[in-house]
């Protein structure tokens, strides 16, 4: 290697910014199954509803496991951000941050939004209430969450400029490679074969709720087929008018989403 001079250039390490993905889906729509072909990714590193105990802890609302998720939590929101923009666990390149849209409540700020990748992950209403349901006896639109993903994706398009990225759980089942390709083109980041598999059973990412809600994704080691979709019919009546509520919501964002005709549609 020739000596240094006093006219030689040195060249700086190239520093890669970490990406931070916020998924923002509600409740029962894959969101956990997305998580887990995030974090099956050797760059990525992902957390699991991190506002959840602030959430509880500032409403009072009774949820299965309440006690523990906010004993094991952190209920100050504004940790919780410094946490999602700080440093990335294990150094990796990808922080997948899979969010809740319903914890989002007023008191709750949303500036660190302009410094995260936004996505938004969709589901029809009807299969989101007949699977909620399932797991609890009351329900309201509130607790799925579609009003406040609407009300985030204008907020975030408002200062993008743009529509950001809309993905379909419906057209991930149906076509998981081609629809996590172009996902992974909308963020800015390369795809992995990775992602379309994974081992089955618990992981330490997981949230302290997982016994309660994380049966079937802790069996899987990938994205199930598609199963049959839900009919407005097959709705109970108490169910049927959040769903009249929630469908133009679910119809606004499916607009935008990057893939073709979603499967349940």
């Amino acid at each position: 290697m020739p000596e240094e001079t006093e006219n030689a250039v040195r060249i700086a390490p190239i520093r890669i910014a970490p990406i931070r993905i916020a998924m923002w889906s509600g409740p029962r729509n894959i969101s956990t199954a997305m998580m887990r072909s995030f974090e099956n990714r050797p760059d990525t590193a992902v957390v699991d509803e991190p506002f959840y105990a602030a959430y509880l802890q500032m409403t009072g609302i009774d949820h299965p496991m309440t006690e523990e998720i906010i004993a094991d939590g952190e209920t100050d929101w504004k940790k919780v951000v410094d946490f999602l923009l700080g440093p990335v666990p294990e150094g990796c390149l990808v922080f997948y941050q899979k969010q809740m849209t319903h914890h989002m409540i007023d008191g709750v700020g949303r500036d660190w939004l302009d410094d995260v990748v936004n996505v938004f992950l969709i589901r029809r209403p009807e299969s989101v209430l007949a699977s909620y349901s399932a797991k609890r006896e009351e329900v309201t639109l509130r607790d799925i969450g579609f009003q406040e993903q609407a009300d985030i994706f204008d907020e975030v398009a408002d200062r993008l400029g743009k529509a950001p990225p809309v993905i379909d759980a419906a057209d991930v089942l149906a076509d998981p490679r081609v629809t996590l390709i172009r996902l992974c083109e909308a963020v800015g980041i390369p795809f992995s074969e990775n992602m379309l598999s994974w081992p089955a059973g618990r992981r330490d990412s997981d949230g302290v709720w997982a016994p309660h809600w994380y049966g079937a994704v802790e069996k899987s080691t990938g994205f199930a087929p598609p199963s049959k979709p839900v009919a407005y019919d097959d709705l109970s009546d108490d169910l049927k008018p959040i769903c009249d509520a929630a469908r133009p919501l679910y119809e606004r964002l499916a607009w935008y989403r990057i893939m073709g005709d979603a499967s349940e549609d």
